[in-house]
């Protein structure tokens, strides 16, 4: 979702503010702008649509510097991708940058209108704009306004506003969208992601629900319900450079390459003597997982791919009854959540606001716990849940998910392992999915391996405009997943269905132009598969089949195979997802598409 960053120091921070947006190019945005308080104590403006580097180029070309300014890329909701719908929005001497929506802003804008204001843009930011203003107009100090315009705000929002009357002053506020803090010497920072000040500081702060804070370069203090507040400063230990593409042409490949490294740290510390070490998920582990009866998941979009493969481990390896569904719908769908249910919620970013609404909304009914599979440690989901399990995965920059998809796995799997054997598993079965598990990162480095075969596939995907994808068990929903990533970057509509559901209707759509890609690893349902893509050959279809080495599957003028290392019933999900990615990668290069940041979308997702 849109980006904000902002910065008051005794240094120009123009560049500071550029520098962070760049590192927020990921979040996916349709415009960006900054506003600045100029030595003359004059608030300057610059937006642009399109990319960073053009707001970069355009803010050169003005000349404009400051000691205190707010930057921002949008991601549009309200209004039109346009340089006149870009933050920060302004009301003569007061700008703002906003990251949600404000669900009343018809009726603000109305009030607003017949007080005089002009209003240049179709967002609802631009109320708080002049809400602010009017606020100033009493005589009130800045926090104080912002403290009053939040009061008459209704919705979701992380907001950040400078004003020329107080030159050197930031004042943020957050509900329901993430805001940090960077903390320096002589100099404080804001961004919606701790990733875009990196560069500048590794010491942060994460704004609670319902905080509002005020920056100056020698001091910062947050409220809550008007008093002042400690925060704890968080020591950062991630790089600068862990945000860097190095040697990839893109930070999806980049990151489909770390997949091994990271479950390897998603595994670290948490396996041990060929069992899951207990506590791995809190010092309540035990407590709660010895009343779990039921398990309930929520999540959207790659992790609620995720959390559908967990739900086949869990009722057929754990023996729990296990529901999967997606977090946008949960609420509304008045569910019915019995006593002794573990609800998971799952999301990379902890800010997904659909996945956090749906873990506020369990909390009404008698759980035994909830749990975050989660990447950010600081996250409001993280915060807000009983036990956690971190994945490992690491910055995660390109919009299509990939190491955060497979990490979440892996944790995933530690917990079904943990219900398992409170479910009477043995040790040595435990023993043999561990084993499983052990294996992946270097299976991993075989398929990627294959790298350039699977580009020779991707060729024949180019000039199609639909893909079917086939999967049986757990493999569905990587063909689910493996259909996601091929429509998000490469725009090529892309389906996926169950394989024992192909004679129920897909089938009719299959012909020489519509190529079927099939995950078949050697399991008891490999025969069943065969007959299904039987279907397809006899109809015309192409195949394209990633298959066991073990399962035989011949290349001929219809049927296109690369080999896969051999796998088992817990790990074949984790693999047989890698080469799906690549294949979607490797067909939006070659049809030009920007890979990391698809049209119409965004990475992490905190509106709902």
């Amino acid at each position: 979702m849109c980006g904000i960053v902002g910065a008051t120091a005794q240094r120009d921070v123009r560049q500071i503010l550029v520098e962070g947006l760049r590192r927020l190019e990921y979040r996916g945005y349709d415009s960006a702008g900054l506003a600045l308080v100029d030595a003359t104590g004059v608030l300057r403006l610059v937006r642009a649509r399109g990319k960073v580097a053009a707001l970069a180029e355009a803010a050169d070309a003005a000349g404009h510097d400051g000691r205190c300014g707010i930057a921002h890329t949008r991601w549009a909701t309200h209004g039109e991708p346009a340089e006149r719908n870009a933050h920060p929005h302004l009301s003569d001497d007061v700008a703002v940058v906003h990251n949600g929506i404000i669900e009343n802003h018809a009726a603000l804008r109305q009030e607003l209108s017949g007080e005089g204001y002009r209003f240049a843009s179709d967002t609802d930011t631009e109320v708080i704009a002049h809400l602010v203003h009017r606020e100033l107009a009493g005589g009130i100090a800045l926090r104080a306004a912002l403290e009053a315009v939040v009061a008459r705000l209704t919705g979701a929002f992380a907001l950040a506003v400078c004003c020329a009357r107080a030159p050197d002053t930031l004042v943020l506020a957050r509900r329901g969208s993430p805001l940090t803090i960077g903390v320096g010497i002589g100099e404080h920072f804001c961004a919606s992601d701790a990733l875009a000040l990196l560069p500048v500081t590794s010491r942060f702060v994460y704004l609670e629900e319902g905080d509002i804070a005020e920056l100056r370069p020698d001091t910062f203090q947050v409220f809550h319900d008007g008093e002042p507040v400690e925060r704890r400063i968080h020591q950062s230990t991630q790089s600068p450079d862990a945000v860097e593409k190095g040697q990839y042409r893109h930070f999806m490949l980049k990151e489909i390459h770390e997949q091994p490294t990271a479950i390897a740290q998603t595994l670290e510390g948490r396996i041990g003597d060929g069992r899951v070490l207990d506590a791995i998920l809190g010092p309540d582990t035990a407590r709660v997982l010895d009343r779990v009866e039921r398990v309930h998941i929520v999540a959207c979009g790659t992790s609620a791919h995720a959390a559908q493969i967990a739900a086949y481990w869990l009722e057929q390896i754990a023996r729990v009854p296990c529901r999967a569904e997606l977090a946008s719908e949960f609420r509304y769908r008045e569910p019915l959540i019995e006593a002794g249910t573990l609800i998971i919620t799952i999301s990379q970013s902890g800010e997904t606001a659909d996945t956090l609404e749906a873990l506020r909304h369990a909390r009404d009914y008698p759980l035994a716990g909830a749990l975050a599979i989660c990447n950010a440690p600081e996250s409001s989901l993280v915060r807000e849940s009983d036990l956690v399990l971190m994945t490992h995965a690491g910055p995660e920059r390109s919009v299509a998910s990939t190491k955060a998809f497979t990490t979440q796995l892996t944790a995933l799997a530690l917990v079904m392992l943990l219900l398992a054997r409170r479910q009477g598993m043995a040790p040595e079965v435990e023993a043999d999915f561990v084993r499983q598990l052990e294996v992946v990162p270097a299976a991993i480095e075989a398929v990627l391996e294959r790298d350039d075969a699977i580009r020779e596939i991707a060729e024949q995907l180019v000039d199609k405009q639909h893909a079917l994808f086939l999967g049986r068990n757990t493999l569905y929903p990587v063909a689910l997943e493996g259909a996601l990533k091929l429509k998000e970057i490469s725009y090529i509509h892309a389906e996926a269905y169950a394989a024992g559901e192909l004679k129920h209707g897909p089938l009719a759509l299959v012909d020489e132009d519509m190529p079927v890609i099939a995950v078949a690893p050697d399991t008891g349902l490999l025969e069943k598969l065969r007959s299904n893509l039987q279907e397809v050959r006899a109809r015309g279809g192409r195949l394209l089949v990633f298959g066991d080495v073990a399962a035989g599957f011949e290349r001929d003028a219809y049927t296109e195979v690369l080999a896969m290392p051999a796998s088992g019933t817990l790990n074949h999900p984790l693999i047989y997802t890698v080469p799906l990615q690549l294949l979607a990668y490797h067909v939006a290069v070659l049809k030009g598409t920007d890979v990391d940041q698809p049209r119409n979308l965004a990475k992490s997702v905190t509106v709902e």
